[in-house]
């Protein structure tokens, strides 16, 4: 499929928490293969905006900024909304803002639990169920970022595993009820990015303890889920499957 230079034309994604990280690395990257681009943040703002703006300078009204808490039911909707207003289309959702840090057994709370579960699993489910009709109507795709975690635990990030867990089932079910107009596939990251919150901050020898249980050795960067992201959605035979970017770690 060609695109002419128009910034009305081409596909258009949504990436929930985009406005850095792995999210702004998807964002980036989607946009340099003509992708219009709607850069989810919660309280991200100014790097939201800074990307939008950055996005735009290359190509004039080709992304666009939209704020809303995931954790609250009552805005799942109306970012659905304004996803769909920003445009006039939407092609690609893809999940990937979430909430992570350790929850060990005996301090975890019932906040805790929501706010995990809500960015790993409810808003990804609401905000997919309110967009389906849509993505039904362009043949679109859904992408939720996962992670290795969904299948092999992390001590002391039970409720963390468990909410990514419900994110890989949710990607296999709603492959199946949204076939055959929508494909729906998942990407599990493994060690990406340091964590970037005081409470999952890592010391030295801990990152290297990490790393050596890695086959290749090294951390990983988010471009390689930009590219897996690109992948699945130029492949419009794949849906219903996860794709471990992890440097080999699950094998182990």
């Amino acid at each position: 499929m060609t695109h002419s230079s128009s910034p009305t034309d081409g596909p258009v994604a949504l990436i929930t928490g985009g406005a850095k990280r792995i999210g702004a690395s998807i964002a980036t990257l989607l946009h340099q293969h003509r992708y219009r681009t709607l850069i989810h943040c919660r309280h991200s703002i100014a790097e939201a905006q800074a990307l939008v703006n950055h996005l735009n300078q290359q190509r004039p009204e080709s992304a666009a900024l939209l704020q809303a808490d995931l954790g609250r039911d009552d805005a799942i909707v109306p970012l659905a909304e304004q996803a769909l207003a920003a445009f006039g289309q939407l092609d690609a959702l893809i999940n990937n803002a979430s909430a992570f840090y350790p929850t060990p057994i005996g301090t975890a709370t019932p906040t805790q639990w929501d706010e995990l579960m809500n960015s790993n699993a409810k808003a990804p489910f609401f905000l997919s169920q309110a967009l389906a009709p849509e993505l039904a109507r362009r043949h679109g795709v859904i992408i939720n970022i996962a992670d290795i975690h969904a299948s092999k635990p992390l001590k002391a990030h039970t409720l963390y595993c468990m909410a990514k867990a419900a994110n890989l089932m949710l990607t296999q079910s709603l492959a199946l009820e949204l076939a055959p107009e929508v494909r729906v596939n998942g990407i599990a990251p493994g060690a990406i990015l340091w964590p970037d919150d005081p409470a999952s901050e890592m010391d030295p020898d801990s990152k290297q303890a990490l790393l050596n249980r890695v086959p290749l050795k090294r951390l990983g960067d988010p471009d390689h889920i930009a590219r897996s992201a690109l992948f699945l959605l130029q492949n419009d035979y794949l849906s219903g499957q996860i794709i471990a970017v992890d440097g080999g770690r699950l094998i182990q």
